[in-house]
């Protein structure tokens, strides 16, 4: 017989992402957030209500650890059956994943889950060996992980939080994990040179780059409680569009109204003025990662897009060793895109992530063991 259950009503059930502590809808905002349960019975169905402006969230999920579904997400409050059919007696493991980022130019861009329907019984979730936090950009929102290579449209439909190296990497580990990502952000500014959008700015509230008054209600503009989950490695992926500041047209601050442009040399080398600006944007953001993660082991990784800024980078991760005698960040070169790797929008397609994941997994398990 079928039963429904607010989803504060199921204790069993594992939240994963970054969220508010209301339960009654449980807000997914980040790609990849979402929800895991143990459960028997026949069949399973969850309730969404699902918010949006321009660009309509997509989710997928897994059943046993494999990938059965994914779709898109229309507006309204529906349910979706996510297994029907299946042994009774049988425990089977659910996983529901958010496969678009969260949406700075979209204050309704939500998902919300209410509740789940079924007909057996939950069981608790096994603990993860780690927990693993990715921060980055497009690369790490997963986009250009679906579509023909020639497809251009920044649409959702081509973001994928499963094909992504931050699943792939916490799959190989046993790890459970987090993203915290932007497209087109970097540490001191986007691609266009805004340095509102730099991924520093936000990284301190639970989801505070969604802008608009429902964000604020619903509380994701609040501090977020970096005690109630603690990550063994923090992974930065960025700098790929702090180097594309410098080549393109500098951005007017409205407020303010200066304008801030990252610069070029004459003989096409990057003004050092500009890179010491960059390079105290990566010492910066360490110091708050290291704040809000006393223990965790800090890897900033590079490459999938080139390299162009690594030497500034790997100098900014020198330069903060010395100046704070933290030694538990690290820097690792990551696969690059070419032509047989890459995905949609001249993205880092599907085989280029597996790549990436492979390189990742292999240094964390070596820096486990050195523990």
């Amino acid at each position: 017989m079928l039963q429904e259950r607010l989803i504060r009503e199921i204790p069993e059930l594992k939240i994963h992402g970054r969220t508010t502590a209301c339960l009654e809808p449980l807000t997914l905002f980040w790609t990849a957030s979402g929800f895991e349960c143990n459960i028997s019975g026949t069949e399973l169905s969850v309730e969404v209500e699902v918010t949006y402006d321009t660009y309509e969230p997509w989710f997928s999920y897994t059943v046993n650890g494999d990938w059965v579904g994914r779709q898109m997400l229309p507006k309204g409050r529906y349910w979706i059956p996510l297994f029907r059919g299946m042994s009774a007696e049988t425990i089977k493991n659910v996983q529901l994943y958010k496969d678009l980022q969260a949406m700075s130019d979209d204050g309704h861009s939500f998902i919300h889950i209410h509740a789940l329907r079924y007909d057996g019984r939950f069981y608790p979730v096994a603990k993860k060996a780690l927990k693993l936090e990715f921060i980055g950009d497009s690369i790490t929102s997963g986009e250009g992980l679906f579509g023909a290579k020639q497809e251009q449209d920044w649409i959702p439909m081509f973001f994928s939080a499963l094909r992504n190296y931050s699943y792939l990497t916490a799959k190989a580990l046993d790890a459970e994990y987090r993203i915290f990502s932007q497209s087109g952000w970097g540490v001191h500014s986007s691609w266009d040179n805004h340095i509102k959008s730099a991924i520093p700015h936000y990284y301190k509230e639970i989801c505070s780059l969604i802008p608009g008054a429902e964000n604020r209600q619903i509380g994701g503009t609040i501090p977020y409680d970096f005690g109630s989950w603690q990550p063994d490695y923090v992974i930065v992926n960025l700098g790929t569009n702090d180097a594309g500041a410098f080549e393109q047209p500098g951005w007017l601050d409205e407020e303010t109204g200066k304008w801030h442009k990252m610069h070029k040399n004459p003989d096409g080398s990057y003004a050092d003025a500009d890179i010491c600006v960059f390079k105290n944007a990566v010492k910066d953001f360490l110091g708050i990662l290291r704040q809000c993660n006393p223990k965790a082991q800090i890897i900033w990784c590079y490459g999938m897009l080139g390299i162009p800024l690594q030497m500034p980078i790997c100098e900014s991760l020198s330069e903060y060793a010395v100046q704070t005698g933290d030694r538990k960040v690290t820097y690792l070169q990551l696969p690059d895109t070419d032509d047989i790797n890459v995905g949609s929008r001249e993205h880092p397609g599907p085989l280029c992530h597996q790549q990436a994941a492979e390189v990742l997994a292999k240094y964390i398990k070596r820096l486990n063991m050195d523990k």
